[in-house]
């Protein structure tokens, strides 16, 4: 072997050394590379497991607030339902009491005014039970109207008390009220 034959092969040595070493520490690169990543797609899952447990631990508490509000307005409807149907009773008892005369309305008479043209004596006879101010009968027929008048205004203000209700229950908590703080 002569001086250029060693001088090539040393320099193919060289060469194959070289690349071999290239190819080790592309592959030492690769490993560490591969680790790092491995890190931080472990870091990235923990992160969105977080995340996730957060958002399925809020949905869980507003999920509870909603049955909550749920069985407090399934509540409250019992209630109005149940104060409705007394109201409703009551004032049919009231029209069949009138109906039958058991029971009769009457209006108390301002007996010093002299502008009524209502000639009552100033003193209860001794024909009533009533004692005090004078009394005047009033007709069935009106009285009955005067209780379905009264019916339907007990029956509206049910329902308002229901509608109010509903509302402070539906209405978040932490909301001002309307014209609070304004001057």
């Amino acid at each position: 072997m002569t001086s250029v034959q060693k001088l090539v092969g040393l320099a193919v040595l060289i060469l194959v050394l070289m690349a071999g070493a290239a190819g080790a520490a592309w592959q030492v690169q690769d490993w560490r590379m591969g680790n790092k990543l491995a890190e931080q797609a472990g870091l990235h899952q923990a992160d969105l497991d977080t995340i996730s447990n957060a958002a399925a631990a809020q949905a869980r508490t507003e999920q509870g607030k909603r049955l909550a509000t749920e069985q407090q307005l399934a509540t409250q409807d019992q209630q109005h339902t149940r104060e409705l149907s007394d109201a409703q009773r009551n004032q049919v008892l009231l029209r069949d009491r009138l109906a039958t005369a058991d029971v009769r309305l009457s209006v108390l008479l301002d007996a010093t005014d002299s502008a009524s043209g209502c000639n009552v004596p100033a003193t209860s006879g001794a024909v009533g039970v009533v004692h005090g101010d004078q009394r005047a009968q009033l007709n069935p027929a009106h009285a009955q109207r005067i209780v379905a008048i009264t019916d339907a205004g007990d029956q509206g203000l049910i329902a308002l008390r229901a509608c109010q209700a509903y509302v402070r229950a539906i209405a978040p908590a932490s909301a001002p009220a309307a014209g609070a703080g304004s001057p």
